[in-house]
């Protein structure tokens, strides 16, 4: 993949050989872990897309941007597992590492890659602010973030991540492309963190305001409880993603060094838990929603009633 060192997706021999530059014996993860994490995430995601169609009562902006993340979930599932049956079918002499259709096919999964990172967090970033809303203008809430609004965000996303990952897979062999690929990523973070500063500041004197309508307590709870599974969020996408994002940092900028060079001994534990977040997430989801956890255990049960 050339994010991550100007190389092809299917060996990653480029981080084999740098770690041998350091001490440190380089951390494999079997091909049958990728691929079983990959297909659990999913399936895991898809089962939330599906519950979110059938239940009427999930047709809610806040629902779209989770469903919108659980595509970005899936899609990083789909890139890992293109790759892996690449390296299996190099590794059984059907693939040559440098043909031109693995060119095309490293090209499909760079652009793969960078519009789920890029979905991630962007999705996070419209919960974000369908959250601060939520708290903050909560009687205006359903006049200022409609369903044909959300659609409309969710698409302007969706375009500008799809045009930045064909733009970076084209122009990946410069500098400026792997720093601006990665500094969107504290970018996002200072900005969500003062986001939360502001909420969590505010909250409790907004909270007063209210506090005196008759029916103010009940939608306070639910508002801040969304505060806090967005916090449950950002804090699972931080521990997953920041680590493969570092490695990519180290990889262009010290990959001779031999500390860095053991820091990315440990790349494909870094690659797994980027994996794992598409299978934490539909648990979180899962877990904070009452209505979403019904309509999932309807489904299992094969149940219609009342999901309208």
């Amino acid at each position: 993949m050339r994010l991550l060192g100007q190389t092809r997706v299917p060996s990653f021999e480029n981080t084999s050989n740098l770690s041998m530059n350091s001490d440190c014996t380089q951390v494999v993860v079997p091909e049958e872990v990728f691929f079983t994490i990959a297909i659990a995430g999913i399936l895991e995601n898809l089962l939330v897309l599906i519950a979110v169609i059938k239940n009427k009562n999930l047709h809610l902006p806040m629902y779209l941007f989770i469903c919108s993340l659980s595509v970005s979930d899936m899609l990083v599932s789909l890139y890992k597992t293109l790759e892996n049956i690449l390296i299996i079918l190099c590794k059984m002499g059907y693939l040559t590492p440098r043909g031109d259709f693995e060119t095309k096919m490293d090209d499909v999964m760079d652009s793969l890659f960078v519009l789920s990172l890029l979905g991630s967090v962007f999705s996070l970033l419209a919960i974000a602010a369908d959250r601060y809303i939520t708290i903050f203008f909560a009687l205006q809430y359903h006049n200022i973030m409609t369903l044909n609004r959300a659609l409309i965000i969710l698409a302007v996303i969706w375009a500008f991540c799809a045009g930045s990952g064909i733009a970076m897979t084209i122009f990946s062999h410069e500098t400026a492309t792997v720093i601006s690929f990665t500094i969107l990523f504290p970018f996002m973070l200072i900005f969500i963190l003062c986001l939360y500063i502001h909420m969590f500041l505010l909250a409790r004197s907004h909270a007063k305001k209210i506090a005196s309508l008759p029916t103010s307590a009940v939608p306070q709870r639910v508002n801040l409880k969304g505060a806090i599974t967005l916090t449950i969020f950002f804090g699972v996408f931080l521990c997953c993603w920041g680590p493969f994002l570092l490695h990519i940092l180290l990889m262009k900028f010290c990959p001779l060094n031999p500390y860095c060079a053991c820091y990315m001994s440990v790349f494909h534990v870094n690659a797994t838990l980027i994996l794992c977040n598409g299978i934490i997430d539909p648990m979180i989801y899962a877990f904070r929603s009452p209505e979403l956890r019904s309509t999932l255990k309807k489904m299992f049960c094969c149940t219609r009633s009342d999901w309208n």
